[in-house]
């Protein structure tokens, strides 16, 4: 005979899977009339603990009214159910949470009071843990915000995003790495620099993000060629074999709480650069590297807007580098405009295969600025004398090594593909002849976004024109990617609005 569960008691309620998406924020759902909720006093919004087979979590409720739920079930987000392991019909204790001493220590920086490393370790410690709601953590990034963390505070708060996370540790010899500031779409330099540094004997285990308000992520670009989704044991044997790797860090929590702070920090659209920081460094320091080479874009459209600001922020990577143990070396680059022609992952693919296939139609722009970093991380590691770091790197992709050790890599994480394209397509001509004279990097990235990019890898932009290029009438600036002929239409509507996103300056007459 089939067997039945108990009936809920006070404080149980049987499991139920939502579907619902709530990104990386567990949510919990329970209905108006459920006794627990009378119980406890639970109200929307509060904060409760859920426990089941060892585990607990801490979940945001969300109260519902109708057939949606039943009043003796508690239903889970996508997040929640991942973290709590659950299974359908599983019964889940609630009650309320222990009280969130640290929250007094985001409150003390919210009056302008300094942080010390214990008062940053036990708040960092919390986030990673999962007991701050989203409203808690936009607290504790808005009062942290602009340039209220000095650089004590900024390396207490890298050391403890990395202590809460894991470290991967590579033993004796150099550890190359690079990173990107960002805000310059198609700058996919990354994954030219891996195979040309691992080709000359460094080791360059290279873990990379996905997207989060761009239209592509070096994880997201690499997915469309190869699996990216490694866990610490397969990055070591890839590493080992190949001496290097291209795959998403989030597989491995490196740095989880930073993860957790980006969530919130990137929708308030605010800069600190104390976050900014221990954002970069945590996770080089938990990837085990020992010399990290930063691409530190200067433009009126990307991150860092001026020459100025990037020399504060470069001094600051180089201290807290120096503080964790790291070398940091910073290379200021133009971030006037797009690198390549591709913006989306499978565009950006592509620009990538064809600068290391040395096909003609490579972007020159993406070649040079590969080569020009991956130069400086050859000196910088010692496989090239001071100043012929270029002329290394250059031979090597010349010469075609580049090519077999990326084929090489890409075969050690999962096998070697070719990028999706797109199944519809459309040009958006210049509306008068003229010289252009600007790319906003930020309204094309919002356009491929639209169209679909980066959840539909094959969607974005492909850009046909540079800075300085004289246009014709009805030339095509540029061509939307999609996968739907409704995204297309959408990002096509706005990109229409969007005259200044490739600036054409008419001709006198």
């Amino acid at each position: 005979m089939p067997t039945t569960s108990p009936p809920p008691t006070a404080s149980k309620l049987r499991l139920r899977r939502l579907g619902i998406d709530t990104y990386q924020e567990p949510v919990l759902y329970m209905h108006r009339d459920c006794h627990v909720c009378h119980s406890e006093g639970f109200e929307a919004q509060s904060r409760v603990e859920l426990a089941l087979g060892g585990r607990s979590i801490i979940a945001t409720l969300n109260v519902v009214s109708g057939d949606f739920l039943s009043p003796t079930e508690a239903g889970l987000s996508e997040a929640a159910w991942r973290l709590l392991k659950a299974q359908e019909g599983d019964m889940v204790a609630l009650r309320h949470p222990a009280p969130l001493e640290s929250l007094g220590h985001v409150r003390a920086k919210v009056y302008g009071r300094r942080l010390s490393p214990a008062a940053i370790t036990a708040v960092i410690e919390d986030v990673a843990a999962g007991h701050y709601s989203d409203l808690q953590l936009a607290a504790f990034v808005t009062a942290c915000a602009g340039d209220r963390l000095d650089l004590e505070e900024t390396i207490a708060l890298t050391r403890a995003m990395v202590n809460v996370g894991e470290r991967m540790h590579w033993g004796d010899g150099l550890v190359m790495d690079k990173h990107c500031v960002g805000g310059l779409p198609g700058n996919r330099t990354t994954m030219v620099i891996v195979p040309i540094v691992a080709a000359c004997g460094l080791r360059m285990p290279k873990t990379s993000s996905r997207a989060i308000t761009s239209p592509a992520g070096t994880a997201d670009t690499m997915e469309t060629l190869a699996p990216v989704d490694l866990d610490v044991a397969q990055i070591r044997r890839v590493v080992e074999r190949t001496g290097g790797c291209i795959v998403w860090g989030g597989a491995v929590r490196l740095s989880p709480a930073d993860d957790i702070l980006i969530r919130v920090e990137r929708p308030l659209d605010l800069d600190s650069q104390g976050q900014l920081v221990a954002s970069v460094l945590s996770k080089k320091a938990a990837a085990g590297s020992t010399h990290v080479v930063i691409d530190m874009p200067v433009g009126l459209t990307a991150k860092v807007r001026s020459a100025q600001a990037a020399t504060l922020l470069g001094r600051q990577l180089e201290q807290v580098g120096q503080a964790l143990g790291m070398q940091v070396c910073v290379v200021q680059t133009d971030g006037l405009a797009p690198v390549g022609r591709g913006i989306g992952p499978a565009l950006e693919a592509r620009d990538v295969l064809s600068v290391l296939r040395l096909e003609t139609q490579a972007p020159a722009d993406l070649a040079q600025r590969s080569l020009q970093l991956a130069g400086r991380i050859l000196e910088f590691g010692g496989a090239a004398a001071p100043g012929s770091g270029l002329a290394l790197a250059t031979s090597v992709l010349a010469d075609g090594r580049a090519w077999r050790k990326f084929q090489a890599i890409c075969e050690a994480q999962g096998g070697l593909r070719e990028p999706p394209v797109a199944a519809y397509q459309q040009a958006v001509p210049a509306l008068h002849s003229g010289s252009v004279i600007a790319i906003d990097n930020r309204r094309l990235a919002r356009i491929a976004k639209l169209a679909g990019a980066p959840k539909a890898v094959c969607a974005g932009i492909d850009l046909h024109v540079r800075l300085g290029e004289v246009v014709e009438r009805g030339q095509p600036l540029f061509t939307l990617h999609a996968a739907t002929p409704g995204e297309l239409a959408y990002a096509l509507e706005y990109a229409t609005s969007q005259a200044e996103a490739v600036h054409v300056m008419e001709d006198a007459t």
